[in-house]
């Protein structure tokens, strides 16, 4: 008797593959960016002869990986990599004359083999069907001689004489197995091994990743303290979803704003093709007789012009870009920045099992910190509780949500708001408002004026040059407190401020102010230029010369004239509002004289007119009367 084994293997064992000396690569580093990415790297020893390296991803990072892998083997030569087809079950099974339903039982595997040649022990035959039977299979074979019935047993050997079906099916089997974990995907790297000793093999890829998430620990000073700093301590929110655990890893955080892409080079493409029909013999048409027509003369022949097509000269191919040797690894550093980025390394191993979440410290600093109240609308009644905080270190912090807590008096350790930082680039300082300061009051007004400069006397009208103010006024009281107090007023659009900014950006014009204990007045101003133009007489006249005077409306026209109505008071308001070195303010003093007199003489013509009309009345009148008595 044939050693038992059990059938489902002796059907797959038609031919022994050879499987590469594989070595497992552990992870030795990871690097998380802010771009949603993970920079994995793998090292290790490897034997001198092992010619393959294996580990496995999750399926979501295969594309990553395919574009991302660098291989460095000091020793050898990478050959290649190689994986599963992304459907391994319809990829395995293709061809086959089985399907992955067969594998459910021995009977409905060796009868989706119908018409195989098999050997069962010393007897050979084809198989005619199978069927589960007290004590066991029963197999049915068709022999040269006719049909043979065995029962076999869970551990009798059934070998296929075909062994590039056995092989086949031994890779569909696998496939199987492996789509079982359909999340992942097991990668080797086929390397050509060196001669010499063991060598050490490193690979890293690039793959996406959950956003490591910055938090914040901020002890403030006391209000009030000058010179006075803050502790910063920063940590990581790390989630471990690549499949693997990270055990005693190099864990990198970086912050940055680097240009992630994703494409879909696992997934096999097949591009669209043109249908080319089968051509065969063209149909033949033929039409009948009908005799001759008389033909014309043909036309004068024309020279056709010929015109030659180059082909286009091929583009010249790229040269194939070569992938340089992994970088040696870098020598820890609390924090390395460079164009854009900044890298955190933690300085002691850090271990995260795959599927876990972790919080890490990254950075524990010491900066320039000072408490102060921060009005940002001037409509709130009430400031801000804020801090002014400087970034002293040589890297950029990147953002996120600072806890704030006090570290003197009444506060020491005493939770006192959150607070949003944003990305704090080295050199500059940022606001941080955690909390509202119902102890200070805040009342804002506004007002709009308007103050002659200068005037030029144009036909017609005086063009006034007008110095146009607006002014915010903010009441605060602090109570019995002193401090800094940081105003945010808009910019306005066209206007210069009077007063010099200490800063400016998104929040407008920002202010500062040194509050003591007592009520405070604050003013800031703004200021642009306008013009003004005051008519000399109405517009509706073409001329300032009047038409006949007995075509007047005294009580009328004589107003629309030059100095009537209220243009001389508005001439002499605005002088008296000019100041003495104006440009045009002699000009304008002279105009007003003028006109003065104009009014001077307009009166007394309607006065005048007056008098004529009532004498030419009473003159009618007599006409009248005189007419009336001598008939």
């Amino acid at each position: 008797m044939t050693p038992r084994r059990p059938l489902l293997a002796l059907l797959l064992a038609g031919t022994a593959l050879a499987s590469p000396q594989a070595a497992e690569l552990p992870v030795r580093a990871v690097t998380l960016s802010s771009a949603g990415l993970a920079q994995v790297e793998r090292a290790g020893p490897v034997a001198p002869d092992a010619d393959a390296l294996t580990f496995r991803v999750p399926l979501a990072d295969v594309d990553d990986l395919l574009r991302s892998l660098v291989v460095a083997d000091p020793a050898g030569r990478v050959e290649g990599l190689r994986l599963p087809a992304q459907d391994l079950a319809a990829e395995a099974f293709r061809g086959l004359p089985v399907k992955p339903g067969d594998f459910a039982s021995r009977a409905t595997l060796l009868n989706a083999l119908r018409g195989q040649r098999v050997a069962v022990g010393e007897v050979e035959g084809r198989i005619a069907g199978a069927e589960e039977a007290e004590p066991g299979l029963r197999l049915t074979l068709v022999s040269a001689t006719g049909l043979r019935s065995l029962a076999l047993g869970p551990h009798d050997e059934v070998r296929l004489r075909d062994a590039a079906l056995a092989a086949r099916l031994a890779r569909a089997a696998d496939a199987l197995a492996g789509a079982l974990d359909a999340g992942t995907r097991e990668i080797t790297v086929a390397l050509r091994p060196g001669a010499g000793a063991a060598r050490q093999v490193a690979l890293s890829y690039v793959a996406g990743a959950p956003l490591w998430k910055p938090s914040w620990r901020l002890a403030v000073p006391g209000f009030g303290e000058r010179g006075a700093t803050a502790r910063l301590v920063g940590w990581a929110v790390v989630e471990n979803h690549g499949g693997t655990d990270w055990q005693d890893i190099r864990l990198s955080l970086v912050s940055g704003e680097a240009a992630a892409f994703r494409q879909p080079i696992y997934t096999p493409v097949l591009l669209p093709r043109r249908l080319l029909p089968v051509q065969g013999s063209a149909p033949v048409a033929v039409q009948a007789d009908t005799g001759g027509r008389p033909v014309p003369p043909p036309p004068p022949r024309r020279a056709e012009a010929t015109r030659g097509f180059a082909p286009a000269p091929a583009a010249a191919m790229p040269a194939p870009l070569a992938l340089a040797e992994a970088p040696p690894a870098v020598a820890e550093a609390v924090a390395a920045a460079s164009l854009g980025r900044v890298s955190f390394t933690l300085a002691d191993p850090v271990t995260i099992r795959a599927g876990e979440t972790a919080n890490v410290p990254f950075l524990d600093a010491r900066l320039p910190a000072e408490r102060i109240w921060w009005l940002q609308d001037l409509g709130a009644r009430h400031p801000l509780q804020a801090v002014r905080l400087a970034n002293t270190t040589p890297h950029a912090l990147p953002g996120g949500l600072a806890t704030v807590f006090g570290s003197a008096g009444a506060e020491a350790g005493a939770f006192l708001g959150d607070a949003e930082l944003r990305g704090l680039p080295p050199g500059e300082s940022r606001i941080l408002a955690f909390a509202r300061d119902p102890g200070v009051q805040a009342t804002a007004a506004q007002r709009g004026e308007s103050l002659p400069v200068g005037v030029a006397l144009r036909r017609g009208f005086v063009q006034v040059m007008l110095r146009l103010t607006h002014t915010v006024t903010l009441a605060v009281d602090p109570g019995t407190a002193s401090g800094l107090l940081v105003l945010d007023l808009p910019a306005r659009g066209g206007e210069t401020p009077r007063f010099t900014p200490a800063a400016q950006g998104d929040f407008g014009l920002r202010v500062e102010a040194r509050l003591e204990a007592r009520p405070t007045t604050l003013d800031y101003g703004w200021e642009r230029d306008g013009q003004q133009q005051i008519p000399l007489w109405d517009v509706a006249l073409a001329e300032p010369l009047p038409p006949a005077w007995r075509d007047l409306a005294l009580a009328r026209d004589t107003l629309r004239l030059p100095g009537g109505q209220d243009r001389l008071a508005a001439l002499r308001g605005l002088l008296d509002r000019l100041p003495q070195a104006a440009p045009g303010r002699a000009g304008l003093e002279a105009l007003v004289a003028e006109f003065a007199e104009a009014r001077r003489l307009m009166d007394a013509f309607r006065e005048a007119a007056r008098a004529h009309e009532a004498a030419e009345a009473a003159l009618a009148r007599a006409r009248q009367a005189l007419e009336d008595r001598s008939g």
